[in-house]
């Protein structure tokens, strides 16, 4: 599906970073970031044109080739990583960062990711989200139907274990990311350190 989606000469979720990502990227402390399921590049590019050492991953080859020509054309280098997140072991204080921007799984693969993450993120380690919650669902403007894959505050603090969040709301917001993701939509905004 996703190679399909990506498959067209526009980036179909834009080339400009997700806006909550743009407006926090100082919580995340510099260094390596791992960007979940990355797609295009969009927010990989933004992270390695502030300074961030930036890994993308994505289970799309067809999307990381696009997030290669964009971090080329922005003069910047990523680290590809081309893996199925169900697979994916983040290994133990890798990462300075991780963020997960529309990153939606379902609850088999999300809950042993999630209890990996802060035993991955080293010392004042910083996981960053957006995802869409359940009440996006009919809205027509992004995002999956099955509530499985969609977030909310209490998921986050239930999975995301040995974490502390400094950031943790849903709303409403105008997301507007290329065609795919366009138009008011219900979102969860977390940050969360490991101390």
């Amino acid at each position: 599906m996703w190679d399909e989606r990506y498959s067209v000469d526009e980036y179909v979720y834009g080339t400009e970073p997700n806006d909550f990502l743009a407006k926090h990227v100082a919580a995340l402390p510099k260094g390596r970031i791992l960007s979940l399921a990355e797609g295009e590049g969009r927010n990989a590019v933004f992270l390695a044109k502030q300074g961030y050492d930036v890994t993308a991953l994505d289970g799309s080859d067809v999307g990381l080739a696009k997030a290669r020509n964009l971090a080329e054309l922005h003069g910047v280098r990523i680290e590809t990583l081309h893996t199925d997140l169900g697979d994916f072991d983040p290994g133990v204080e890798q990462w300075d960062g991780i963020v997960s921007i529309f990153a939606h799984l379902p609850g088999d693969i999300r809950k042993p990711l999630y209890r990996r993450i802060a035993a991955s993120l080293r010392r004042g380690g910083v996981f960053l989200l957006e995802a869409y919650t359940p009440d996006q669902v009919g809205r027509g403007t992004g995002g999956p139907s099955t509530t499985d894959y969609l977030m909310t505050r209490e998921k986050l603090t239930s999975e995301l274990t040995g974490m502390t969040f400094t950031h943790l709301e849903e709303l409403e917001r105008d997301v507007i990311e290329g065609v795919f993701h366009s138009g008011r939509a219900a979102v969860v905004q977390a940050i969360a350190e490991r101390r």
